[in-house]
């Protein structure tokens, strides 16, 4: 026996008496087929009701089973298949609360909840032919709920069927009554449908309800323009341009007018007349332009116009950096050169100086230019605006470095760290640190930097130069050398060739006293360019005395000095002395 059979009978009984007293409930049971016995309607009241109280305690386990066994008892229960088609839907089994829900409406078909759940499932389950039926069904059962007919609508809507769409607009309208949005769509779908017509019918019937608004004339003059009917669309446009000559829509219209008619002359003059009207929404203008880039590029004309358009506009004040942002894209897009895009950048920053976009697009003009005094300017203004951008703070660290400004570097480098947070790109995070590192050790503060490279390793385990970094420098200070050459392994197995650091490789092995091992590795750097760097050659001689070969050691250094050499005497001494000398 289950935990829920195991109730006092006089529950039971208070139970029966309080089902019995709720007429919806007892008319859902005894007009059920077949017929229950009253032990058996006793019973399945008893535990309905369960089931009931248990959903509104949230015991959902325990109130599924209980509804299970409602339907055990009562196969025919159309309120239990109702309930636990519910229960199915939340443990995504879809086509078995479907499967309920259609023997509960085929049970009830009355019942307009039971069949608007069943819609709703078959529209989850993409079965829009089945939802059309069943909506077209509750719209004759159930007039007097239009909402109906807006779901049918956006169901025909998905299917593209723009007759439908229009019917159930229409039955709509007889319900609710004529409006301008009904009435527009209509038209849309009109148009769609190529039915010139009904269009027009409904273009007519907006201007005699609404004879003030010329919007409805010039779509009149539009609907007159694609049948081929000219003259009136002319008309039409004439009489809005005569009431209000600035009217925008009117224009829009006489330009494509002008250009189907083959007067390319005119509609320019009405489009330049548009576009330097200084009243013109902003996004207005940009669209006008935008048409204007596009026939250019159709017809393959210079973009001598369509920048001399840009510059006439620009030169007036602007309401939004919107016309700058699109003569900026025409320019990119026409490959133009850095110096011709710069005063747009600085145009746009003018107009909104948290614009990002063109603020980042001129650092990198002066990046690519190697101008760090103008990065660290455009960058130190993007800090100020964008004080969230943490790329700025980046760059700007980087420029203060390329100008010897080193501790005003590590300063922003340190600020811009604590502005990361967990949706921070984990690699610009790791790449703050590592900055941090290495000019912390520049300026001989060791513990600082070791932290910076542990957090930047935390951040991004794999970021082959703080490895390289932290490596080189355990080595120079003769500590944790195991450590050191466990993170150079990482680096140059994933790269083999970098004289940078095959050399890192070589210096904690000779640190390690691995002098054969070093020499193999000192001498791949060489040939990978590494004879080229003081350092590197110095490392050569001091790996080549370890392993016994005192020429070649001193021959070298001599190389290194004539290099420029260290900036202490300790290579001096070497050479002198023919013999290595541990730098202190």
């Amino acid at each position: 026996m289950m935990w829920w059979e195991r109730r006092s009978a006089w529950m039971l009984c208070v139970v029966v008496a309080t089902l019995f007293s709720c007429s919806s409930h007892k008319q859902t049971t005894l007009n059920e087929k077949p017929q229950l016995s009253y032990e058996e309607m006793r019973k399945y009241d008893y535990y309905f009701l369960e089931a009931t109280r248990m959903k509104e305690k949230g015991e959902y386990a325990a109130s599924m089973e209980l509804y299970e066994h409602c339907l055990a008892i009562n196969p025919s229960s159309a309120v239990s298949m109702y309930e636990l088609a519910q229960y199915y839907a939340y443990l995504s089994q879809p086509k078995r609360a479907r499967d309920l829900l259609e023997r509960a409406v085929s049970l009830e078909p009355d019942n307009f909840w039971y069949r608007q759940t069943l819609a709703a499932f078959y529209r989850k389950l993409k079965e829009n032919d089945k939802a059309i039926a069943m909506y077209e069904q509750m719209v004759e059962q159930f007039p007097e709920k239009s909402e109906l007919l807006m779901l049918l609508y956006e169901l025909y809507s998905q299917e593209k069927d723009y007759a439908n769409m229009v019917n159930a607009l229409d039955r709509l309208e007889l319900k609710e009554g004529k409006n301008e949005q009904m009435s527009m769509e209509k038209f849309r779908l009109y148009n769609q449908l190529d039915d010139k017509e009904n269009a027009f019918r409904e273009i007519e019937s907006l201007l005699e309800e609404f004879p003030n608004d010329l919007n409805y004339k010039v779509l009149l003059g539009d609907c007159y323009l694609d049948s081929e009917q000219p003259e009136k669309a002319f008309q039409a446009y004439q009489e809005v341009l005569d009431k209000d000559p600035e009217h925008v829509m009117a224009n829009h219209s006489l330009i494509y007018y002008y250009s189907k008619q083959g007067m390319d002359s005119l509609a320019q003059v009405v489009q330049n007349r548009l576009l330097e009207n200084p009243k013109l929404e902003s996004s207005v203008r940009v669209s006008l332009m935008q048409n204007l880039i596009a026939k250019a590029e159709n017809e393959n004309r210079d973009s001598i116009y369509v920048l001399q358009m840009f510059d006439k506009l620009l030169k007036e004040k602007q309401r939004d950096a919107d016309m700058a942002m699109l003569c900026y894209s025409y320019m990119k897009h026409k490959k133009m050169s850095d110096e011709a895009v710069r005063p747009v950048l600085e145009k746009i920053l003018e107009i909104e100086p948290d614009n990002v976009a063109a603020r980042y697009n001129l650092l990198m003009i002066a990046v690519r230019k190697n101008d760090y005094e103008d990065a660290v300017k455009i960058c130190e203004m993007g800090v100020q605006y964008s004080p969230g951008q943490l790329p700025f703070y980046y760059y700007l660290g980087m420029s203060y470095l390329n100008v010897s400004r080193e501790k005003e570097a590590l300063d922003i480098f340190r600020r811009g760290v604590k502005l990361t947070t967990q949706e921070t790109d984990r690699s610009l995070v790791s790449d703050f640190y590592q900055m941090i590192g290495d000019l912390s050790y520049a300026q001989n503060d060791k513990i600082a930097a070791y932290a910076a490279y542990d957090s930047a390793l935390v951040y991004k385990p794999d970021n082959i130069g703080v490895l390289n970094n932290y490596a080189y420098f355990l080595s120079l200070d003769r500590k944790d050398l195991d450590k050191a050459e466990e993170m150079i392994y990482k680096v140059i197995k994933a790269e083999p060739k970098s004289s940078t650091y095959l050399d890192t490789y070589a210096w904690v092995l000779f640190e390690k006293g691995r002098y054969s091992e070093a020499r193999i590795y000192i001498d791949e750097a060489l040939k990978n360019e590494g004879e080229r760097s003081v350092d590197i050659v110095e490392h050569c001689g001091d790996i080549y005395y370890m392993c016994g070969e005192v020429e070649k050691a001193v021959k070298y250094w001599i190389q290194a000095d004539e290099m420029g050499g260290s900036k202490s005497n300790v290579l001096r001494d070497k050479i002198l002395h023919r013999k290595y000398i541990k730098a202190k």
